[in-house]
């Protein structure tokens, strides 16, 4: 919870939004790689594209026309007093209407369907991708990042998608309208109410770069207001237990006081931008009204011609206004498709070869072969690593933190290559056989094991769906958790809370024991399964685990002697390499490091567990 200059130790948070280093960056406005990898996503939906654009044409032309038809009302039939002309061309009106909604209806529902449609199919691709990266990507990401990734920038992609495109696209199509119908109707008055253009242009660019970095500023700071409640909410533990709460209650106030300073700074602008709006407004409006007041005076031009040339003045800074607002939306949503994107093109480090053959059923003949590995480059972790074991064998793991242990058996799973050197199991060289064939045949027990938010029975055959209620019952009578499981609300039908957390330590790993059994491994791994429970946990735990190792190749990596005594060797390591190999006796007559680590950790075990055995 509290790395040094980190986090909420030190006020890390704010530092964090002072270097600006926030995932919520903005990007190019129109990225063309962006928008090429999303035109492909458009394919299943042709259709429902030529609808949406069918919509947006038929939205923009009846919109851009009422103006045009209300001067013909007032020049052919309000002048004339043509009741009857007029009555038609009300229905004129009404239809004009009736079509604008069927157009912006068809629009909507269109891009309703190509927007979710394209974001489902981006979160599948997303997860899909996520589930199959190698785990040294995760050692490189954090997890924060990471799940921004599948939700704030998706999000942002959906805006984009449903809104957005449509949105902006028919804000230009209606400008063009706009100056379309204008022009028709008289140039010269067109070319007079477009001198504010060139200061509108000019303001825009101002207050665009300002925009920019303001909008920006926010997004970080929400974005770090975020990653401090979530922090402080999964460290609640931590922070009681050392009394930080006034403290970090204070971190929290001073990163909550900068989130409030950066929505103050872009309220601000976002205030300044409506009344210059406004001001240009007025300002093309008072241009028509005395220059085209002079042109009706004098007969140029006609009385209703004079009303919808007003209300296009007023139209035509509608979609520029849009516009404006958008800009940074679709910054945003550019940055955002570029880190989908950048995601997405990450190869797993660790893949099949074209020739993966199917690992057939292990017995258990597993070779080290001078293995040496290392998690970046020249910062070796393991060093010459030889050792085989035979089927059935148990093989404990000790030596003191760093020494390796975890990283040995991550490798015998292809979690991580090794740099040099080779694993074998039969003879058949891990990286010449399918990952899916070699991880269904190994289980891992760790330390704090993984529940998920379903029920007990779904966790235990979490590795075997298909198996039955019986096979789910007889793994968990075989290691002693049947009996907490029936005591539960709903027995093997209780569902679990986030990671387990309605049960104890113990029970957690009681029914990973269980899914671990019913999974069946060929080789089992067993991460300091017994480090943080109880001794009478312990003994039901050792009673399990007795029955799990049976006939397996298992890997036991521990601390304590009551967890490792009954192993067939035991495996010493230190500083990445193995130090000394033997039984509990024989490495006790070496005096070696494995007999320095018994006088210093085991010694107190050795009674209890002589009289357990």
């Amino acid at each position: 919870m509290m790395h040094g200059g980190g986090g909420w130790y030190g006020g890390g948070m704010l530092r964090r939004l002072q270097d600006g280093t926030s995932d919520d960056s903005l990007g190019k406005v129109y990225d063309p790689q962006v928008i090429r990898r999303l035109i492909k996503y458009l394919k299943p939906y042709k259709a429902q594209t030529i609808l949406a654009l069918a919509g947006m044409i038929v939205l923009a032309v009846t919109t851009s026309a009422v103006p045009w038809l209300i001067s013909l009302a007032i020049d052919r039939f309000i002048t004339s007093k043509n009741l009857i002309g007029l009555n038609i061309f009300a229905l004129i009106f009404i239809g004009n209407g009736l079509f604008s909604w069927l157009g912006q209806y068809i629009q909507l529902m269109s891009t309703a369907v190509i927007g979710q449609g394209i974001l489902l199919t981006l979160r599948t691709q997303m997860f899909d991708h996520l589930q199959r990266l190698s785990l040294s990507f995760y050692d490189r990401h954090e997890v924060g990042r990471i799940m921004s990734r599948v939700q704030n920038d998706i999000q942002a992609l959906q805006d984009l998608l449903t809104s957005g495109i449509i949105s902006i696209s028919s804000d230009f199509l209606s400008l063009g309208l706009i100056i379309f119908f204008m022009l028709s109707m008289n140039p010269r008055l067109t070319l007079v109410t477009f001198t504010v253009v060139p200061l509108l242009l000019f303001l825009m660019s101002l207050w665009q770069r300002s925009a920019r970095n303001t909008f920006r500023r926010v997004r970080e700071a929400i974005s770090v207001v975020n990653a401090g409640l979530q922090e402080n909410i999964s460290g609640v533990r931590v922070i009681q237990s050392l009394s930080r709460e006034n403290v970090n209650q204070r971190l929290f106030d001073e990163v909550n006081q900068a989130n409030l300073d950066a929505n103050l700074r872009a309220g601000r602008l976002a205030a300044a931008i409506m009344p210059l709006m406004e001001i240009l407004t007025a300002t093309a409006m008072a241009l028509v009204v005395i220059y085209g007041g002079s042109l009706t005076l004098s007969g140029q031009m006609m009385a209703g011609a004079l009303v919808a040339f007003t209300l296009y003045v007023q139209r035509f800074f509608e979609p520029i206004r849009q516009l404006t607002m958008q800009y940074t939306e679709l910054q945003r949503a550019m940055a955002a498709g570029v880190r989908i994107f950048e995601v997405l093109d990450v190869e797993p480090e660790i893949q099949d070869s074209p020739d993966a053959e199917e690992l057939p059923p292990v017995n258990g003949e597993i070779r080290f072969q001078n293995v040496y590995f290392s998690y970046q480059e020249g910062a070796e972790v393991l060093h010459d690593i030889n050792l085989e074991t035979h089927p059935g064998e148990t093989l404990a793991l000790i030596g003191p933190t760093g020494a390796g242990k975890t990283t040995l058996v991550s490798l015998l799973a292809r979690f991580y290559e090794v740099s040099a050197g080779s694993i074998t199991i039969d003879g058949h060289d891990i990286r010449g056989v399918s990952q899916d064939s070699l991880r269904r045949q190994m289980g891992f027990v760790l330390q704090d094991p993984f529940l998920f938010s379903a029920t007990v029975k779904d966790n235990i055959r979490y590795a075997r769906p298909q198996a039955t209620d019986q096979e789910v019952v007889s793994a968990a009578e075989a290691v002693g958790a049947h009996p907490f499981i029936q005591r539960l609300e709903q027995g093997y039908n209780t569902l679990l809370q986030e990671r387990g957390s309605n049960l104890s330590l113990g029970q957690r790993q009681l029914i990973s024991l269980a899914r671990a059994l019913l999974a069946d491994p060929r080789i089992l791994v067993l991460d300091e399964a017994t480090a943080n429970i109880d001794s009478y946990t312990e003994a039901l735990i050792q009673k399990a685990l007795r029955q799990l190792l049976a006939g397996r190749v298992a890997f036991v990596i521990a601390h304590r002697l009551s967890t490792i005594h009954h192993a067939d060797r035991i495996v010493v390591m230190d500083e990445g390499r193995i130090v000394e190999i033997g039984s509990h006796s024989q490495l006790l007559a070496q005096g070696g490091l494995y007999a320095q680590l018994y006088a210093k950790n085991y010694a107190g075990e050795a009674a209890t567990v002589g009289d357990k055995s």
